[in-house]
């Protein structure tokens, strides 16, 4: 169960002082979660926890990090304890940590694996654009780097409303973006999907099918997208029906660089990063 917590940001962002301990937030989960102590042994599970963790300036109190977690250089360096869905539960128990910050999946079932073993877990993650900066705060309050937040926070406002502004007056693109090739796409209420909006595009996606679905590619035939993001043009030209479509036709089928992919995929801080990739492919003429 998701709480939305907007209201908790607002209050985050008007009062960027010295965290108080012991601290106690409600998870994603719906589980209260207390930390008695300013933690120094932070163990992230999820990409999107470790970098926005070094960005707000909190990066010296990670001892631990998921295998994904490559960004930015210093991530590399952390001891690596596995992913959400494979931990190594072990290697995460051995480094003490004071704080693990997992994810909210059913899936995983992470968070009530360690919490089962003794440890002060924290378990959500962004699923939708505006939670992306309710998190980067509660991560900035967890950890007593609020001012960092807060910082980030602007910044990030600031660089994505540059962007978005350069599109505003431009056509919507009716577009197409392939997270995986089951084929699993974005629905509009996503994040990804907040951000192909926001890059002057329209996800195919209808918001009934949820934010992240596996779809029928008889939809995809049927939406005839005028740009195609995640796969290549040859792996379109590939598929049956696909090749008749208009992005295929126009060649705007594009797959992006591991460096995009991961700007695109993780919710946080390199959110501006991956507005302007979206714009560059689905209207480029905007940054010129």
């Amino acid at each position: 169960m998701r709480h939305p917590a907007t209201f908790v940001l607002f209050a985050l962002l008007s009062s960027a002082a010295a965290t108080t301990y012991p601290l106690t937030v409600t998870d994603d989960l719906g589980r209260s979660v207390t930390l008695k102590s300013k933690p120094l042994r932070i163990v992230a599970m999820l990409p999107s926890h470790t970098e926005t963790l070094f960005a707000i300036g909190a990066g010296d109190q990670l001892v631990g990090a998921d295998k994904y977690s490559t960004y930015p250089d210093a991530a590399n360096k952390l001891p690596k304890v596995g992913s959400g869905y494979q931990p190594n539960i072990e290697a995460i128990l051995a480094l003490k940590p004071d704080l693990v910050l997992a994810d909210e999946s059913a899936g995983s079932r992470l968070t009530e694996k360690l919490a089962a073993a003794g440890l002060t877990v924290y378990g959500g993650t962004a699923q939708t654009y505006n939670e992306v900066f309710e998190k980067i705060a509660v991560l900035g309050k967890l950890t007593d780097h609020e001012t960092g937040a807060v910082k980030l926070i602007t910044k990030m406002r600031s660089e994505l409303n540059a962007l978005s502004a350069s599109v505003v007056k431009l056509p919507k693109v009716s577009t197409y973006y392939e997270v995986d090739p089951a084929p699993y796409s974005v629905g509009p209420n996503s994040f990804i999907g907040v951000l192909i909006a926001k890059a002057g595009g329209q996800t195919i996606i209808p918001s009934t099918l949820g934010d992240f679905p596996k779809i029928a590619p008889e939809l995809i035939v049927k939406s005839n997208p005028q740009v195609m993001v995640g796969l290549t043009l040859d792996e379109a030209k590939n598929r049956p029906g696909w090749n008749t479509l208009s992005a295929v036709k126009a060649g705007r089928v594009f797959k992006v660089t591991p460096e995009q992919n991961d700007a695109l995929s993780r919710p946080g801080p390199r959110l501006p990063d991956a507005l302007r990739t979206l714009i560059q492919l689905i209207h480029p003429e905007a940054l010129k």
